[in-house]
């Protein structure tokens, strides 16, 4: 398993997304969990875009914003985030715990599940 520290992407936690947000910084994020998780639980500004369907959306993406990359621990969107990279996306970020983190850290009136 490769070192946090030498993975070829950023990692941010949830409080940190929301403090480069409330500073006005232009971030893309994408929510890559299924969409019955999304129905249970969300996030303003984030987009959903399932993993599962990542052939379908990937390429739509925009190569010159920073992209935010959400789940609802964290695992999947590591995953999303190394698949982009491999496809030449430069400025990424996982967002640690995810869902979960942003409902402990930032706004508790998201739900857990």
């Amino acid at each position: 398993m490769q070192s946090l520290s030498r993975l070829p992407f950023k990692q941010a936690s949830a409080a940190e997304i929301k403090q480069r947000l409330d500073a006005g910084e232009q971030l893309h994020i994408i929510d890559v969990r299924e969409r019955d998780e999304h129905m249970t639980a969300h996030i303003e500004p984030a987009k959903l875009h399932p993993m599962s369907e990542m052939r379908s959306w990937w390429q739509e993406l925009p190569r010159d914003e920073a992209i935010v990359v959400m789940c609802h621990h964290g695992s999947r969107s590591a995953q999303v985030c190394m698949a982009l990279r491999e496809a030449g996306f430069g400025d990424l970020t996982n967002m640690q715990g995810g869902i979960d983190a942003w409902s402990r850290e930032v706004d508790p009136g998201v739900p857990r599940y």
